[in-house]
């Protein structure tokens, strides 16, 4: 971790000309905030009573819009997964106020300085939220987990929950957990290499504020406990996703593989780095082999992750088969409807569909809309979290204008060279021509511009 005090307020000032700057919601208005207290008094009638099940949450330490709680119990051979979701839809009316927000929102934005909510606070880190604090409505899917990872859902009901405890990833214990939490991980990550799944989750570039003015800037691994519970959610949304295409209806996650070209690229990407890639592996088997822990194969993994097509949502088609490259299954989101607005539209779904009820015309006709509502709200996101960590480097290397850094050639794009320094967490661009992935040069930085968030280098 790299830790920079920010004396003069820069990141403050810099964040708030990003929220301008990309029309960031601060607030909801007045009408919006009653509208979510009133349905924040609404009392649960269509819930069964599960609070005698022990659930518990697992996410960051500073999360209050939980969307997850869970328990597991062994079945026989099986285990069953019982997964608690926020039920979001029973607060959010179809067409009301709270409804049109969230379509115009489309998710949750994170900053350092706080998130701009996709439902009034009072709802998501509150009445919704499935906080140890009381009890809460939630839609409980029931999935099996049989010896080799195979998942099917069991059910889904309308459920009054109480979690037992808010755990967090940094300081877990197993002891908090159930015991057959790690089992239920490892049969799930067995059945994605059976499937051929390359789901790889390199290090990603962050930015957070510290106690006293300080911030960070880092590449943060991800932690076990985190990667297990990933496990859990992927569980319950490739459950999700099989018993939505077999009834013919549904909104999919989607993701094509990386084309021959691209593949040709990352292995003159691999050879550049002096990582071995055997001729006659393929990439899926070759990203599984890399470790996040050394600098060159993190490098090469995040430039694996940006080789593909990227990830979007498709609704159902008869006689398509809707399939996430990545996973190498067919796949739907459904676990974080405080934070999606999807997710909450496949719930609907999921409940009809487990009660033998049509799913409704109104989400029906949502599965055909959605796919490009949460592309745009995707594309703002990935705009706000590069703009976030661009202020951050400028900030971090501000005042180091003339020093000469090394770096490493990672990726070749039409505006030029992207650059990884190898001493520092900052990724920069060269608009040099003849580079080639995986080069490693001595730059200078020239200049820096803290009102663009731009970083200027040359050889």
């Amino acid at each position: 971790m790299k830790t920079l005090v920010d004396t003069g307020n820069a990141l403050s000032m810099g964040l708030a000309a990003i929220r301008s700057e990309f029309q960031i919601a601060s607030d909801f208005p007045p009408e919006l905030l009653q509208a979510a207290q009133e349905a924040a008094r609404r009392a649960p009638t269509r819930h069964a009573d599960r609070t005698g099940v022990p659930f518990v949450t697992l996410d960051p330490a500073s999360s209050t819009d939980l969307d997850q709680a869970f328990w597991i119990e062994a079945s026989g051979g099986d285990l069953l997964l019982h997964y608690a979701i926020a039920d979001v839809g029973w607060f959010v009316d179809d067409g009301g106020a709270l409804d049109m927000e969230a379509w115009r929102r489309g998710e949750t934005l994170y900053l350092p300085d706080g998130k701009a909510s996709l439902y009034p606070p009072i709802l998501s880190e509150r009445a919704a939220s499935l906080l140890p604090d009381g009890l809460r409505p939630a839609i409980v899917l029931t999935v099996r987990i049989d010896g080799g990872g195979n998942v099917r859902l069991e059910g889904a009901e309308r459920a009054i929950i109480r979690s037992r405890a808010k755990l967090a990833y940094d300081s877990v214990r197993p002891s908090d957990l159930p015991r057959e939490f790690d089992e239920l991980a490892r049969r799930i990550q067995t059945a994605e290499t059976r499937r051929g799944a390359a789901r790889v989750d390199p290090p990603e570039q962050e930015v957070a504020t510290l106690p006293g003015g300080g911030f960070e800037l880092a590449f943060r691994p991800r932690l076990q406990s985190e990667a297990h519970n990933a496990s859990l959610s992927l569980a319950a949304n490739l459950a999700v996703a099989d018993a939505l295409q077999s009834h013919g209806t549904g909104l999919f996650r989607v993701m094509a593989e990386p084309d021959a070209k691209a593949v040709q690229r990352l292995r003159l990407s691999a050879q550049a780095l002096g990582v071995s890639w055997p001729a006659q592996m393929p990439l899926k088997d070759f990203e599984k082999s890399l470790t996040p822990g050394d600098p060159r194969q993190a490098a090469l993994m995040m430039a694996i992750r940006r080789a593909g097509p990227g990830a979007s949502y498709a609704p159902y088609r008869t006689g398509a088969v809707p399939w996430h490259a990545a996973i190498a299954a067919t796949y739907a989101h459904a676990t974080a409807p405080l934070r999606r607005l999807a997710d909450r539209y496949v719930l609907r779904a999921i409940l009809e569909i487990s009660h033998g009820r049509a799913v409704p015309q109104i989400v029906r006709d949502a599965f055909e809309t959605l796919p490009g509502e949460m592309a745009r709200a995707d594309a703002l996101s990935g705009k706000i979290e590069r703009a976030v960590v661009d202020l951050a480097e400028t900030l971090w290397l501000k005042g180091r204008e003339g020093e000469i850094f090394d770096a490493v050639v990672t990726d070749i794009d039409e505006r030029g060279a992207k650059v990884q320094l190898c001493d520092q967490p900052v990724v920069a661009r060269l608009p040099r021509p003849g580079l080639t992935p995986g080069d490693f040069l001595k730059i200078r930085l020239t200049g820096i511009d803290e009102v663009r968030r731009t970083l200027s280098f040359d050889i």
